[in-house]
């Protein structure tokens, strides 16, 4: 692959980031590579995966690839958007997934990482939610995803300032499970996945599929809601729409195509 390299050592599966030109950045091809490499490492029995950078990596992500935002006037993370189905893969993968990030992560990339089942960092971690900077809305199946590893109160402080959250007090609040030293990054990482690896992968495979149910015990669930959001984009971006505005103004019946 291009932009991800996928490797299995035992029963652990890794998925490194591969793109450092554009600081591993989440566009269209890295994330499609990415979610075929989740594919194909539970395919070939991965107990566990480990989604990381290179090591000594100052960027772990810089987010969403701003170059591939559509055109003013359309939704930028439409449910079929490519980062929301990487979202979903990390969700919906029956293996626990470790995010092992040393350095920071930005915008979009956040979420990826929030979705992960443990997030493992050091010192030189840390996370900011930028789309305020750039005058983007945010997703509402983002944002739910945001406020359930959150709360609400950072939630608002890290989307309205859209400044880094350090590592130190990422551990502090929960959304790091270990704050270690770089040096000791890897072999915490992978002792921790090894001790996953050796726990009985149905069963694993089952709470996390009750973990993700019943997180989203709610009225709706940030699924739910943005499948709901992309149904009516059908809709409004339509010629069937055009046309019942136009006839409206002409005052005349609408001839709809169902297009």
């Amino acid at each position: 692959m291009e932009f991800i390299t996928v490797a299995l050592a035992g029963h652990i599966g890794t998925i490194t980031f591969n793109h450092d030109l554009k600081c591993n950045c989440l566009g269209r091809t890295l994330i499609n590579e990415l979610i075929k490499g989740v594919n194909e490492l539970v395919y070939e029995q991965a107990r566990v995966i480990v989604l990381r950078a290179h090591p000594g990596a100052k960027v772990w992500s810089a987010g969403h690839d701003i170059g591939e935002f559509p055109r003013p006037g359309r939704d930028p993370l439409a449910y079929n958007d490519p980062l929301e189905q990487a979202i979903r893969a990390i969700q919906r993968c029956p293996r626990p997934v470790i995010a092992m990030i040393e350095g920071t992560v930005w915008g979009g990339a956040c979420e990826l990482a929030f979705v992960c089942d443990i997030l493992i960092g050091t010192e030189k971690t840390s996370f900011a939610i930028t789309p305020a900077r750039l005058g983007v809305p945010y997703n509402p199946s983002g944002i739910l995803h945001v406020l359930n590893k959150l709360g609400g109160a950072l939630a608002r402080e890290m989307f309205f300032t859209a400044q880094p959250v350090t590592g130190e007090r990422a551990a502090r609040i929960g959304i790091l499970n270990h704050l270690v030293p770089v040096a000791e990054l890897e072999d915490f990482t992978y002792a921790l996945a090894g001790q996953i690896a050796q726990n009985s992968p149905l069963s694993i495979s089952v709470i996390k599929e009750q973990l993700h149910i019943l997180s989203n015990a709610l009225p709706l669930s940030p699924e739910t809601f943005e499948r709901i959001q992309g149904l009516r984009r059908i809709v409004y971006d339509s010629q069937d729409y055009l046309e019942g505005q136009k006839a409206f103004l002409e005052k005349r019946p609408p001839v709809f195509k169902g297009e």
